[in-house]
């Protein structure tokens, strides 16, 4: 059964094709009511946050990897270890946060800098940034919509060996090397073409064919010096600075209701430190995020306070959120159907109502998120 149900995931097969006859791929989210002032205000894109941002991003991992290599190279491999954690942890987690921000558009309001950091922040996190760029428009279009949605992370039953193992990215770095090997020969798999458009298919393979050469060149480098030091600043941090990634990234989604058409069902705001706020992006605001995703990171908190009373209440922090988050994985090991239900604040507009089900009734929730369907 639990693998029928994980089967259920493929972006090629009937649940995709059912969620769109029943309307909901490509459906109407729910969006809290802003002025349209506000919210034009709350969307203006500036290249100053993001210059500091990036500015200081580049710079820490500059210091952090010429003090790990220096120590390496010194012969003193002991003391590089410090400095080649915060190295991995700005390449490793950081780079996620850059990745997506530059991605939407939203960074910078100069289009090169953000293409630019887009394009870096990408071969840092092994991605193929067109095919990820396709990818999180799905993903945004039909966040946690089982059969459509490529970036689900955390499915009904949860594959826990694969999300511990890819803490340290033990799956995503040889599968990203294999597509990006794959993609280099022109080879795209039957998922990626059903989100990648024909005329962006070559772009892939230009850049897998760059990325590829570059990781080449970096192992030659190991081998010629005799050192892993160039490796480990190009490609191993990818899986070594990974862990408070996962850490961050699995708050969004994991335990929430699927397919549906409100996004506080499906996505948690929490709230975090500075330190982790940088490193994130602020994309801990996440479903403000999912709800306007054109305002810009450094906005988001501004768009929490026009928004929280209609979504339910913010996580206090990382723990708290994992304290919900850990026993609903566990529970749904055994029970497929059970997912996390969250209850709107009083007075909140009340969630959206998904789409007629496929024999004609209506499907609507309650203030709990409970479905509820009626004739």
């Amino acid at each position: 059964m639990n693998s029928d149900r994980l089967a259920a995931y493929d972006l090629v097969g009937p649940e995709g094709e059912r969620a769109q006859r029943d309307g909901i791929a490509g459906g109407s989210w729910f969006r809290s009511a802003i002025p349209r002032k506000r919210l034009k205000e709350l969307m203006r894109r500036d290249d100053r946050h993001a210059t500091k941002n990036t500015a200081l991003w580049l710079g820490s991992l500059a210091a952090t990897g010429a003090a790990g290599a220096l120590a390496w190279s010194s012969g003193y491999p002991l003391a590089a270890i410090p400095a080649f954690a915060a190295y991995g942890l700005l390449y490793g987690t950081a780079s996620d946060s850059r990745w997506h921000e530059s991605g939407h558009g939203t960074f910078f309001a100069t289009r090169w800098k953000n293409e630019a950091v887009y394009q870096i922040s990408s071969f840092m996190r092994m991605l193929s940034p067109t095919k990820e760029r396709w990818s999180h428009t799905r993903h945004h279009t039909d966040t946690l919509v089982v059969g459509r949605d490529p970036e689900i992370d955390v499915m009904r039953p949860a594959r826990l060996a694969r999300i511990l193992a890819n803490t340290i990215r033990l799956i995503d770095v040889p599968q990203a090397l294999v597509a990006m090997t794959l993609h280099s020969f022109g080879r795209l798999t039957d998922e990626e073409k059903t989100y990648i458009p024909d005329q962006e298919q070559p772009k892939v393979v230009r850049t897998a064919r760059i990325h590829l050469s570059i990781y080449i060149a970096v192992a030659a480098a190991c081998v010629v010096s005799g050192s892993i030091v160039p490796a480990l600043l190009i490609g191993l941090p990818t899986a070594y600075g990974a862990p408070m990634l996962t850490v961050l990234s699995l708050t969004q989604h994991a335990g929430l209701g699927e397919n549906v058409l409100d996004h506080r069902l499906n996505t948690r705001t929490v709230y975090l430190c500075r330190f982790n706020r940088f490193l994130y992006c602020n994309m801990n605001y996440h479903t403000e995020h999912h709800m306007f995703p054109m305002v810009p990171s450094h906005r988001l908190a501004e768009l929490h306070e026009e928004v929280k009373q209609d979504c339910p209440p913010p996580y206090r922090s990382l723990s708290a959120a994992y304290r919900e988050i850990i026993p609903a994985i566990a529970r749904q090991l055994k029970d497929q159907t059970y997912y996390i239900r969250r209850e709107l604040p009083e007075g909140a507009a009340p969630y959206h109502i998904p789409v007629p089900a496929a024999d004609g009734r209506a499907i609507s929730v309650g203030r709990d998120g409970a479905q509820i369907t009626v004739a």
